[in-house]
């Protein structure tokens, strides 16, 4: 397994994971709603690999990019020490430490960087999503009540986080 940082070049195969996962219905988007083009993407990708404080990156095995995790870090100076995350693994690929593998490159990544908190949301339903969490040492901070509408239902969020 590869992990490194995104490049324009990798949008179409980034979006076909993003589907893939939002599949899964524990995402922001739901299944089918978010319509992504490769080309607005890769400006999206070549933005964030420009920035001192944001990263997109990914796992790939045998050339074909099979997860992501989005580092969004932030500018003003109050707040610059700390980067929001948002990841997804293709479900033929979950299960192999895949997500662990893109959590310590980013964890080092961030170091280097300046970051000094990781931070996420997760839907309370998502136990395989909070059990990696947990393992990769972040913490729940709180609750989002009521957060999200999914299938005609209330879903709370957790706030996570993880000091470096």
């Amino acid at each position: 397994m590869l992990i490194r940082e995104a490049t324009r070049k990798d949008s179409t195969q980034i979006i076909a994971v993003m589907t893939n996962a939002e599949a899964s219905n524990l995402m922001l988007f739901g299944p089918g709603e978010r319509k992504l083009e490769p080309e607005q993407f890769g400006s999206y990708i070549e933005k964030l690999y420009h920035s001192h404080h944001s990263a997109l990156f990914v796992a790939e095995m045998e050339q074909k990019i099979v997860a992501y995790l989005i580092l969004q870090g932030n500018e003003p100076s109050r707040i610059a020490h700390r980067a929001y995350l948002v990841i997804g693994i293709h479900s033929d690929y979950r299960g192999r430490k895949i997500g662990t593998a893109l959590f310590n490159h980013v964890e080092d990544w961030a170091k280097v960087n300046g970051i000094h908190r990781l931070e996420l949301t997760v839907m309370e339903n998502n136990e395989a999503g909070i059990a990696l969490y947990k393992k990769m040492g972040f913490d729940i901070e709180g609750i989002k009540r009521n957060s999200l509408y999914v299938d005609g239902q209330y879903i709370n969020e957790y706030y996570m986080s993880k000091l470096l």
